[in-house]
């Protein structure tokens, strides 16, 4: 059960309130640094355990049930840390950009509840590309938000995140319709 695949999956989970730590306080350049570094190689074993599960032929219940906890949780407690020390914040709108996070919080929330849902009703509902490109913006977007972080004076960079996270934010209420269409159908 505790396949290579599967450690991978939870040394994400365990690495994130590591990351939480480094990204508390936000004139520390250094620790956004090192959080980047850590929000980088958690998003490689992000891809990296489901590879190695599929070209082992170790696919697990465990890691399929663990991946999409690992993922939910890194993104939550980033964009919550991020939210709290004001990195949601930008020009023009100011805090406005916390509802792209919030978006994205509660599409999360209820795509969980949802599957659990359908899961019952032994029902599978597979990821879509589209998905794949929600979370490909949403891992940008969070990366280049703690990148600006350890980097303040390139102000690009934070708005490079702050732009992806909307992004990424349109392509969550997209394919979290997607997703309840499908549930929908197999509701009273």
């Amino acid at each position: 059960m505790l396949t290579l695949p599967n450690i991978l999956t939870l040394s994400r989970i365990f690495a994130v309130p590591l990351l939480a730590y480094l990204l508390w306080w936000p004139g520390w350049t250094l620790g956004y640094a090192m959080g980047f570094l850590l929000y980088c190689t958690i998003s490689l074993t992000d891809y990296l355990d489901g590879y190695l599960a599929r070209a082992q032929g170790t696919v697990s219940k465990l890691g399929i049930f663990l991946d999409p906890i690992a993922d939910k949780i890194m993104v939550a407690a980033v964009i919550l840390v991020l939210t709290a020390q004001g990195f949601l914040r930008g020009p023009i709108v100011g805090d406005f950009h916390v509802i792209a996070g919030l978006i994205i919080l509660m599409r999360e929330i209820a795509v969980s509840g949802l599957r659990e849902f359908l899961a019952g009703l032994q029902v599978s509902v597979p990821v879509t590309q589209l998905a794949k490109w929600k979370t490909t913006f949403q891992l940008i977007s969070l990366g280049a938000l703690i990148g600006g972080g350890a980097l303040p004076q390139y102000e690009w960079i934070h708005l490079t995140g702050l732009t992806t996270l909307w992004a990424a934010a349109i392509l969550t209420v997209v394919t979290g319709w997607d997703y309840l269409r499908v549930g929908l159908k197999h509701m009273d």
